[in-house]
């Protein structure tokens, strides 16, 4: 039987000039990585961070080699156009970490590439983190094993995923959500729309179609259909809409045209979700935003038919929800409106009792509240735990 590979770099330096390699590939984990940088800094005052990383990880203080927006390629058409240069980053990547012997490699999120990064790395003796598990309470649970072949250690997000990677013999610990840490446990409704410029008794609806054309224009049709009907059932109602960028903003106003109770805002969507009485949205992080603004939200979501005949004939989604609250709480607490249900009937219907149904608000509140303080573990001081925990000597 071969012998394991030797960790040549591991505390071959005093602890006090620790080595720390970070990849991060989108504007979200590169957040991500700041906050992790800050809190490992606090442990190990002279350590050195290098990798690929954007402002924010500069900013605390990393050696970025190369730009995270390099990383941030999205569509399967764009992958494959960017695939020959992604390649070349990725091995010339991957042999400069080495070369720098680190005590550690965490590879931020991204695991399209970083699992890629850490397997080879691993391979070669070097210690390895990969920050934010993938959805594998969701679907493919199998992932769990592969992943272990490449990460030492999973940090997770939510606290059903350490037990998913425990059945499959890898090491996980549940660090919480940064969202968690960032929202206020209650938030300040009146403040919000002083900020917007909205009236503090006007019923508001906010309406998040997505943050990628294909989902605008998928979801956001049927979205304003249901939007328009609530408005004839609610007097006075707001409709506003964020758009990520210019690009968004130019889909919504396509679709939207000058309906006068829409809205549409640059930006701002947390906020707006704060300000509104509920919450329409697609399936996503954004629920889980929902959530933690405490505001009850209808969520409708749309895939191909092709697509969503194969997840049904492979049984690959195993959990029973789909929407992060509804997950996180092993119940249905808001309605999901999915494929042949997501349509403007169904999404009015289930929209006008949050607006009429004053008991069923008041019953969520508790209960996105515990939620919430589940999450609340100060996710980058959990996450340094963690990697501090590998460099032991």
């Amino acid at each position: 039987m071969p012998a394991p590979p030797v960790r040549p770099n591991s505390f071959a330096r005093s602890s006090m000039t620790v080595r720390i390699a970070l990849c991060a590939g989108e504007t979200s984990g590169d957040q991500l990585g700041a906050g992790l940088v800050e809190a490992l800094r606090e442990r190990f005052p002279a350590a050195e961070f290098s990798g690929i990383g954007g402002d924010a990880m500069r900013a605390a203080g990393v050696d970025t080699w190369f730009d995270a927006s390099e990383l941030a390629v999205m569509g399967l058409a764009e992958v494959l156009a960017h695939l020959p240069r992604l390649l070349r980053l990725r091995k010339a990547f991957r042999q400069r970490v080495l070369d720098w012997k680190p005590d550690v490699f965490i590879g931020i999120d991204a695991p399209d590439f970083n699992l890629g990064v850490e397997r080879w790395l691993k391979q070669r003796g070097v210690r390895t983190v990969h920050d934010v598990s993938p959805s594998v309470w969701a679907w493919r649970e199998h992932r769990a094993a592969k992943i272990g072949e490449s990460a030492d250690r999973v940090l997770c997000l939510f606290p059903m995923e350490p037990p998913i990677y425990a059945r499959h013999g890898v090491d996980a610990a549940f660090i919480g959500h940064p969202l968690a840490d960032a929202i206020p446990l209650h938030p300040d409704r009146a403040a919000a729309r002083t900020a917007l410029g909205e009236p503090d008794d006007a019923p508001i609806l906010a309406l998040l179609p997505g943050s990628r054309l294909g989902e605008i224009r998928r979801m956001l049709p049927d979205f304003a259909e249901a939007a328009r009907r609530l408005a004839a059932d609610v007097p006075g109602l707001r409709v506003l809409v964020p758009a990520a960028n210019a690009q968004c903003r130019a889909a919504i106003d396509d679709i939207l045209g000058d309906a006068p109770a829409f809205r549409v805002v640059d930006g701002q969507a947390q906020r707006i979700m704060i300000a509104g009485d509920a919450v329409l949205l697609a399936s996503g992080t954004a629920a889980l935003e929902a959530m933690l603004c405490k505001r009850p939200m209808v969520v409708g979501h749309r895939i191909a038919p092709l697509t969503y005949g194969i997840v049904k004939l492979f049984g690959l989604l195993k959990s029973a929800h789909v929407s992060l609250p509804n997950v996180l709480a092993g119940e249905t607490l808001i309605p999901e409106l999915l494929q042949e249900d997501c349509t403007p009937d169904k999404l009015h219907a289930a929209l006008l009792r949050w607006f009429r149904d004053v008991d069923a608000v008041a019953a969520l509140q508790p209960r996105f509240l515990a939620l919430h303080e589940t999450l609340r573990r100060d996710a980058s001081r959990q996450a340094a735990t963690a990697v501090a925990g590998l460099l032991q000597p």
